[in-house]
């Protein structure tokens, strides 16, 4: 069996050998055979002096350089497109999750004969508006998304090569990795894990609300169904009112309204209607960024010791580009 260890680089520097050293450890536990894949997503410290330098210690390092940053969602599907393992152990490298879970992992893997273990935090982290806003994203989710999401997941998990092969095969540009992760199916276990608050994050709140509006306006329909809800109601209760004015005018007369009612009407009709505008155009704006067909990260070059062979997996997701693409030409046709 061969154990494919995957994580990425930014800002990694600090951490990185501490995280070589205990995740291969670990790994020995297991199996003899293993590689340690390291992705650079254009981080602007020495990570990847360092990575190539432990690339070159040890032949198991295998270092993958990105072209810039990419986001770590796009990073880490890099990632597991380069690994060859039979089992495949996903983690961050700041140390946070604990490369020890490992150990756990591959013993609730074979004890309940699954496909995916992973790790679910105890309690959310970070601070009051951390948890809160994060809390109300997830009930927001919940309400308007087509697919439920588990709460609090981590990164590390540990999966079989059958269910990263059919990852993979995701062609979203746009995404986040917990969607397509329960999107693919198999049979996933949730184990819960303390993970340590040991730096501060690097998803700022501008960030957060972004990675919000992305995932729900690319995986969400009823988002639109809600839309339309709103403008059937909007629709309803303008005649609703203008019954009640013609109906009054045939009574007594017209009638002289108050300034307030009118600018109040026409504010909420505008903002309402820009809002609408406003998502419809999120919505276009990810259609012509899918239609594009673009790889989602550029890898510069893979360092890997031996012969070239595995790095057939790179060629992974350009194959797949290539054969989504004849197969939308054919059906044109």
């Amino acid at each position: 069996m061969k154990l494919s260890i995957v994580t990425t680089l930014y800002q990694s520097a600090p951490t990185i050998d501490e995280f070589c050293r205990r995740a291969l450890a670990a790994a020995e536990l297991i199996t003899d055979d293993i590689e340690l894949i390291m992705v650079n997503d254009g981080s602007p410290d020495d990570s990847l002096a360092r990575a190539l330098a432990l690339h070159k210690a040890d032949p198991r390092v295998v270092v993958i350089d990105l072209a810039r940053n990419f986001g770590h969602h796009k990073a880490l599907m890099t990632g597991l497109a380069h690994a060859t393992g039979d089992l495949v152990f996903l983690v961050d490298s700041d140390l946070e999750e604990e490369p020890e879970l490992l150990t756990p992992f591959y013993d609730r893997l074979v004890k309940e004969d699954c496909d995916v273990v992973f790790g679910v935090q105890e309690a959310r982290r970070g601070s009051l508006v951390e948890r809160v806003t994060g809390t109300i994203f997830f009930s927001f989710v919940d309400a308007v998304s087509d697919q439920k999401i588990p709460r609090n997941t981590v990164v590390a998990r540990l999966m079989t090569r059958d269910y990263v092969r059919s990852l993979i095969r995701h062609l979203d540009n746009e995404f986040m990795m917990i969607h397509l992760m329960q999107l693919t199916g198999y049979r996933q276990v949730p184990v819960t894990i303390h993970k340590h608050a040991l730096s501060p994050t690097t998803y700022s709140l501008r960030m957060r609300i972004e990675m919000a509006i992305k995932f729900l306006t690319t995986t969400s329909t009823k988002l639109l169904y809600l839309i339309l809800y709103t403008g059937i109601s909007i629709f309803g209760l303008s005649i609703v009112v203008i019954v009640y004015f013609v109906a009054r005018y045939f009574a007594s007369g017209i009638g002289v309204d108050g300034f307030t009612s009118q600018i109040v009407s026409i504010w909420f009709l505008g903002g309402l209607i820009t809002l609408i505008l406003g998502i419809l155009g999120i919505y276009i704006a990810n259609i012509l960024i899918e239609t594009k067909r673009r790889p989602y990260t550029v890898v510069r070059r893979v360092h890997r010791a031996g012969p070239a062979t595995p790095d057939l997996a790179a060629n992974k997701l350009d194959e797949m580009y290539t054969l989504s693409s004849k197969t939308e030409a054919h059906q044109q046709f």
